[in-house]
């Protein structure tokens, strides 16, 4: 019985598996953000009304060498947005960027040095910046970190604070987003 459940499962788990939809690039981002297509969703996508979002990013991850993750959501915000018809001039996006996450908008030569190698970053906040996308570094943070202008990517605004970037982004109606 043992052997048959195990040579079952060896047939089934490779059929789920090639069950799972794959992730497709998008239109606005093409190298990142991809998104999946959901069939009839129940709760229809509005796309007449203007998005505004504001996401808060005040963490980075164990891997250095990969795109922060939080970063790719905006793309995939919106490419999915875009896929589902709301056009690319009703999306409005921001990022504030606090905490752990300000060392993943440091240009070449400053996140070289801290990490022996090339912001991987770096394209996917140029093509957000392209689209329109905001990037708010906290004043706060760069002062406790010692971060000068100088030392971010040339896409990168400073604030006097994350958290009056998103009063103010919320005060527009951005809606707040935080992972």
């Amino acid at each position: 019985m043992k052997n048959t459940i195990s040579t079952l499962s060896l047939i089934i788990f490779p059929l789920l598996l090639s069950a799972q939809q794959k992730a497709k690039s998008g239109n606005v981002i093409t190298q990142y953000g991809k998104t999946f297509e959901v069939i009839s969703p129940e709760f229809e996508t509005r796309t007449d009304q203007e998005l505004k979002v504001v996401f808060d990013i005040g963490r980075n991850f164990e891997d250095h060498s990969k795109v922060n993750p939080l970063f790719n959501t905006a793309a995939r915000y919106l490419n999915m947005h875009e896929k589902a018809g709301v056009p690319i001039e009703k999306l409005k996006v921001a990022l504030v960027i606090h905490g752990s996450a300000s060392s993943d908008i440091l240009d070449s030569k400053k996140y070289h040095e801290k990490y022996k190698i090339e912001n991987p970053n770096a394209p996917l906040i140029k093509a957000l910046s392209d689209k329109g996308v905001q990037i708010i570094l906290c004043g706060q943070t760069a002062a406790y970190r010692n971060i000068s202008q100088e030392d971010t990517l040339p896409e990168v605004k400073f604030a006097l604070s994350a958290m009056t970037a998103l009063v103010q982004l919320q005060n527009e109606e951005y809606r707040l987003i935080n992972f």
